[in-house]
């Protein structure tokens, strides 16, 4: 939710508040912005400024050097993870974009699994036969 323009990707905390927000020396996030672990936006003046999420990411560094993972490691997991919203941010714009076409073009063809796994063509607003086949299991006996 955003208050007044801000939200968790505003650059807002200095270094100090950032630091204490994370839990961490305000050189570790120093060290973290130099390894890309972390990257904060930076003023005209060249300090750094760090917005919520920025807060949150030290914190899932602090967990995984916790559970003992390098610093390596975790720069991999972080970029993985990024990665994967990324991705999935990906498949949702496709998804609308999808819906969208479907919604634009009515009567086009549809198509659903047939009983073998065949694919089957169907009308639209026509729905796809259904089996009522009943099938009833029962355990070996064993003597």
């Amino acid at each position: 939710m955003a208050v007044a323009g801000i939200d968790e990707f505003s650059p807002v905390f200095a270094i100090a508040v950032a630091a204490e927000l994370a839990g961490m020396h305000p050189q570790t996030l120093r060290q973290y912005d130099r390894l890309g672990l972390v990257s904060p936006t930076r003023t005209a003046g060249h300090s750094r400024r760090y917005s919520m999420r920025d807060v949150v990411q030290l914190r899932e560094i602090a967990a995984l050097s916790a559970q003992g993972l390098n610093l390596e490691g975790i720069k991999r997991i972080l970029e993985l993870e990024n990665q994967v919203s990324a991705l999935g941010a990906r498949v949702r714009e496709l998804e609308h974009a999808l819906a969208d076409e479907l919604l634009a073009r009515p009567g086009r063809r549809v198509f659903a699994a047939g009983t073998a796994g065949e694919v089957v063509s169907l009308r639209a607003g026509v729905r796809a036969e259904r089996s009522n086949q009943v099938v009833v299991w029962r355990p070996l006996r064993r003597s």
